[in-house]
């Protein structure tokens, strides 16, 4: 009869070390994960609002004036056949949502001299905050 070598195994004690291990490694590693998550989504609002406001722009050098609020974005990349002179889309693509699936909030005419607002709650949807919470607009 053969004899088995047990010993080229893992005792259940190595394993449950090697686990606590791993566990404290993702604890130290996730948070800066995560947040550098917060700030991605941040950038990415930003981003967002800055092409939706060169796709206004845009908009208002072909037709001489800003979307309406009942023309919203989606005058940005659909073509209205009543226009004459727009010349879209102004978006590659369409952008409702801001990163935390909120809407991003357009007014014409703006608020404090602007031609128009526009701007992104942030990660809380609600006005104000800190943070990622804070409200992030185009006039930033």
């Amino acid at each position: 009869m053969k004899k088995r070598d047990f010993r080229a195994a893992f005792t259940l004690v190595e394993l449950l070390v090697v686990i606590v291990i791993i566990g404290l490694l993702a604890s130290l590693v996730a948070p800066r994960f995560f947040g550098q998550l917060d700030d991605a989504k941040v950038k990415t609002a930003y981003s967002q609002i800055q092409m939706l406001s060169t796709g206004l722009d845009s908009f208002r050098l072909d037709m001489g004036r800003y979307p309406t609020n009942e023309e919203g974005f989606e005058i940005l990349w659909n073509r209205n056949l009543d226009l004459r002179g727009w010349n879209g889309p102004y978006l590659p693509k369409p952008v409702k949502e801001d990163p935390w699936g909120g809407s991003y909030i357009y007014e014409f005419p703006g608020k404090d001299g602007y031609e128009y607002n526009l701007y992104s709650y942030g990660s809380d949807g609600k006005s104000g905050g800190s943070g990622d919470a804070a409200d992030i607009s185009v006039w930033d």
